[in-house]
């Protein structure tokens, strides 16, 4: 079985909820960015990228806004289930941006990356980094991917929305409206890939926004081939 769920920020409480434990052996839990625990590099930290490796689910998450990119991107690049990973230890994966995944006879196309908004009040390298954003570069081979496969997947797992959709959002929330280029980039693949369900998590609420697009965020949503 896969899962899906949202921002986790570093908070361990998230890792012992009992939703998690019940994961079994070969299940697959998919964490829609802003994991957390790559960030500062201590013993701490360290111990609960050993725990999360050593379960007996594979434990996969794209980058969001909030990530340590130099920390990050030090990791082994590899290969697995058909698309390019960073090996964090065991089974727990960073799921590089414009790839695709073959799990469990699904499709999965995966694209990380947010824009902090924020981040004129951070520091770079310390609380804000320039990758948070996708290069020109990744965009295109996210394009790429998605050709290659006939323009049609099953499942689209992301950190941001298409821009449509967020907006829709912010408008009900009462929030200024606020897109960037990886917004826009979203919504291109929304208009022209096929897909069935797509899962996103920066806007923080467990909603069904669409009949094909989802925010998550607490919550654990299960994902079958059958029910897609």
């Amino acid at each position: 079985m896969v899962y899906i769920t949202g921002d986790m920020h570093g908070d361990e409480n998230r890792l012992y909820d009992k939703s998690i434990r019940k994961l079994k052996e070969g299940d697959t839990l998919i964490i829609c960015g802003d994991f957390g625990f790559i960030w500062t590099g201590n013993d701490k930290e360290k111990k609960i990228l050993e725990y999360l490796g050593s379960r007996k689910f594979n434990v996969c998450f794209i980058d969001g806004t909030h990530e340590n990119y130099d920390r990050l991107y030090k990791y082994r690049e590899t290969y697995w289930r058909g698309g390019r990973v960073h090996r964090i230890h065991g089974n727990l994966y960073h799921m590089c941006r414009g790839q695709i995944f073959n799990i469990e006879g699904m499709r999965f196309f995966t694209f990380g990356g947010g824009e902090s908004p924020d981040k004129e009040l951070r520091t770079e390298h310390k609380t804000w980094w320039r990758d948070e954003l996708p290069s020109q570069e990744e965009m295109d081979e996210g394009k790429e991917s998605i050709n290659e496969v006939g323009g049609e997947v099953d499942v689209i797992i992301s950190h941001e929305p298409p821009s449509l959709v967020k907006s829709s959002i912010l408008l009900r929330l009462g929030k200024t409206d606020r897109i960037n280029k990886l917004n826009a980039y979203l919504d291109e693949i929304n208009r022209s890939c096929k897909f069935k369900q797509w899962y996103f998590g920066s806007m923080h609420e467990d909603r069904i926004i669409t009949p094909n697009h989802t925010c998550v965020f607490n919550e654990l949503w299960p994902i079958k081939k059958s029910e897609l």
